[in-house]
């Protein structure tokens, strides 16, 4: 458990941890091909970590430095290892689509978390395009068998960059041409890398084309994640004024900034840039009142990661705020509406969870309290933002969980996460 003391103001200027999705892909992308390829300002969190220990066990080379790798990737992988993908439901999800396009055996499996995750989503796609992959009653672990694979036309019945992400890693080493869709667009990292690295692909709205293709190592600066940002422009927007640095505005992932434009929320782009094909750019928020937002089904997938904290946003607006159509945050690291409302009313506020989404009666005000983090750290992070904005703050329970994605959050943020309840510095 970590003491969180309110604050009265909170100005500052941040650099924020390499974006985790980009990390991801960077590692497994390089990996799996033959030469040598740099990946600066990577993720250090345990997800990204886990992919590491992954390809390495698979035949990949991998340096750290500070926060740089230097991989030299293989062509043809180890067959028959065992893969531990910790808590990275990424890791498992894209790995699956790689491995059975690679054709050998392997087996992947996680922890008791990423267990409880639904997998056959994923699965089920790729047999259509001729793997033999199976998994635990649609959970991992996941078993993966050599097979041939084919060309196929696959329309998702979700929006998921991970499991889209999957099938065209398949899909480039499949025979014919694969074309995955889905209802609306979910982040692009993975195309925009495996055009960058020469693969065959054509792009057509919210369908995507791949065919077999020889690809080449590239270096990636990865820039900052915005996910990760948005907690501290959030602290922005409720105590004061935020500066966070080279933050990636993928047009996928900029969902929060539309959240903030609905919101009211005051913020500015600066030194907006292309680094290694991502978009990024200096983004300032500063105090601002709130008022009362409606989110449905088609905004989610470019604000998934950050719905809960824009739920939290909203216990501080004026009004009463409707998120819908986000039935997935009932599948990550826990049941993200039930922890998300848990969260708000522990805090103080009110919010009531519903089938897919939330209903928040916003307060302007919460008196703070003890909060549960249901091991998640979107939901640990999001806590931190509320008790710090908070009227008396409050306490965190299991906060550990932030090593998946951001180990130094409570350091950056100000917290003494080494001296458990001595507050702000």
């Amino acid at each position: 458990m970590i003491r969180v003391q309110a604050v009265e103001q909170f100005d500052g200027e941040f650099i924020i941890p390499g974006d985790k999705s980009i990390t991801h892909r960077a590692i497994i992308l390089n990996a799996a091909v033959q030469g040598e390829a740099v990946i600066s300002n990577v993720s250090l969190g345990e997800d990204c970590l886990s992919t590491c220990r992954c390809m390495q066990k698979l035949g990949a080379k991998i340096d750290m430095q500070n926060t740089t790798l230097f991989v030299q990737g293989v062509s043809s992988f180890f067959s028959g290892q065992s893969l531990d993908c910790g808590n990275s439901a990424t890791t498992m999800r894209l790995l699956t689509g790689l491995l059975c396009g690679k054709n050998i055996t392997a087996k992947l499996y996680g922890d008791a978390s990423l267990t409880l995750r639904p997998m056959q989503r994923v699965c089920e796609p790729l047999s259509l395009l001729g793997a033999n992959v199976k998994t635990n009653n649609g959970y991992a672990p996941i078993n993966i068998q050599p097979a041939l694979l084919h060309g196929a036309n696959i329309d998702l019945n979700i929006s998921s960059a991970q499991v889209k992400s999957a099938v065209l890693l398949a899909g480039l080493f499949s025979g014919g041409k694969t074309s995955v869709g889905e209802p609306v667009q979910s982040r692009d990292h993975t195309e925009r890398m495996l055009q960058a690295m020469g693969a065959k692909m054509v792009i057509n709205g919210t369908k995507v084309t791949i065919e077999n293709s020889s690809l080449h190592p590239i270096n990636v600066c990865v820039p900052s994640d915005i996910s990760s940002a948005a907690y501290f422009m959030a602290i922005g927007a409720l105590k004061g004024k935020t500066l966070c640095k080279n933050v990636g505005i993928n047009p996928t992932r900029t969902g929060i900034l539309k959240a903030f434009d609905l919101l009211g929320v005051k913020y500015t782009l600066y030194n907006q840039k292309i680094v290694s094909g991502e978009k990024v750019a200096d983004i300032v928020v500063e105090k601002s009142p709130l008022h009362a937002i409606t989110i449905s089904q088609k905004d989610v997938p470019s604000m998934i990661d950050e719905l809960p904290l824009i739920a939290l946003l909203c216990a501080f607006a004026d009004g009463e705020s409707v998120i819908s159509g986000a039935g997935e945050l009932r599948v990550k690291e826990c049941d993200r509406i039930m922890a998300t409302a848990q969260m708000i009313c522990a805090l103080g506020g009110d919010c009531t969870a519903t089938q897919d989404g939330f209903i928040i009666r916003g307060k302007k005000r919460l008196q703070g309290g003890n909060v549960d983090s249901f091991s998640d750290h979107r939901i640990a992070m999001s806590a931190a933002v509320g008790l710090l904005s908070s009227v008396n703050g409050g306490h965190i329970v299991n906060e550990e969980c932030c090593t998946i994605s951001f180990p130094d959050f409570f350091e950056k943020i100000g917290i003494k996460a080494k001296n458990k309840g001595a507050g702000m510095r």
